[in-house]
């Protein structure tokens, strides 16, 4: 009677397990079919070459015009500004958690940081435009209300508890045979860790960079609230500009009329935005991969 009736919670486990993976499925098959579908519509009117290099971004204006790069270029520049300031600071945090807190410090520290995930990015969004920018401005007199440095400040706020936990655990995956081996050495506390402990951890350490780059990439509402929307391939971060996501979240507003190019415009910059971030993942995956192999 109780294997019976063992037997049939395990197959009702199983039936619950293979509905979730298949909604799952269903769901990204949806997804992509949809966004697939709708980006073959946008480019059966306009060229993909015109599309991927042009440098003017219009689609609402007369005459339009339908190159992402100045979508690429503000993406990147709040990807690559955000980068800068967590990744030291994520690393530094890491080091700290690994090799010199005590348990009732980590038992502090590591959920108090990860609380800064938990915060609604239109939460973010509003604190670079309130606070961050009026506080800059009184730095940089010609900096702009919307301008990508803020934007770049509170997403690399954002994605600093991603790498700090993934380099932590990075740090503590590697054996402690080495870390002894290096202070038998009479190697000092820095020297183990930045010669022992980060190379070999650095398999991971670059996953989670790419991981945090994928999170940066795919970050709306703190962007759209703090840059603007003025598409440019200006560099200068004191400018507004306008990414990816912020773009689609434009079109989404329900001023534009579905069916038409401009409405599908937003379907070709998200099937971008999927490729860019999917190849992101193959690589973080590859060198978390390659890390699995090397431990």
């Amino acid at each position: 009677m109780q294997r019976k009736y063992g037997l049939a919670i395990e197959r009702s486990l199983l039936i619950l397990l293979c509905l979730c993976v298949a909604v799952t499925l269903i769901t990204t098959g949806t997804a992509l079919s949809i966004l697939g579908k709708e980006s073959f519509a946008f480019f059966s009117q306009v060229s993909i070459f015109s599309f991927l290099f042009g440098t003017e971004w219009a689609p609402l204006l007369e005459p339009k015009s339908f190159g992402v790069l100045p979508l690429v270029c503000g993406t990147m520049l709040i990807v690559i500004g955000s980068i800068v300031i967590a990744l030291p600071m994520g690393l530094l945090v890491a080091a700290y958690l690994s090799e010199f807190a005590s348990r009732r410090s980590r038992a502090f520290v590591k959920p108090a940081l990860e609380i800064l995930a938990g915060i609604p990015t239109v939460v973010y969004g509003y604190f670079a435009l309130t606070f961050i920018t009026p506080l800059l401005q009184k730095v940089f007199p010609n900096l702009q209300i919307f301008n990508a440095l803020s934007a770049a400040i509170v997403v690399g706020v954002m994605i600093l508890p991603l790498i700090s936990s993934l380099c932590d655990d990075a740090f503590q995956g590697v054996p402690v045979a080495l870390r002894e081996g290096g202070y038998a050495l009479g190697a000092f506390r820095y020297e183990v860790i930045t010669q022992v402990v980060f190379p070999s951890a650095a398999s991971r350490v670059g996953a989670a960079v790419i991981l945090a780059i994928s999170r940066a990439i795919g970050e709306t509402m703190a962007v759209t609230l703090a840059a603007g929307a003025t598409p440019s391939m200006s560099v200068n971060p004191f400018e507004s500009i306008q990414t990816m996501t912020a773009y689609i979240v434009q079109v989404s507003l329900g001023d534009i009329p579905a069916g038409g190019v401009e409405y599908l415009t937003s379907f070709a910059v998200g099937a971008l935005l999927f490729v860019m971030t999917l190849v992101l993942n193959i690589v973080g995956n590859s060198l978390l991969n390659k890390a699995r192999l090397e431990s």
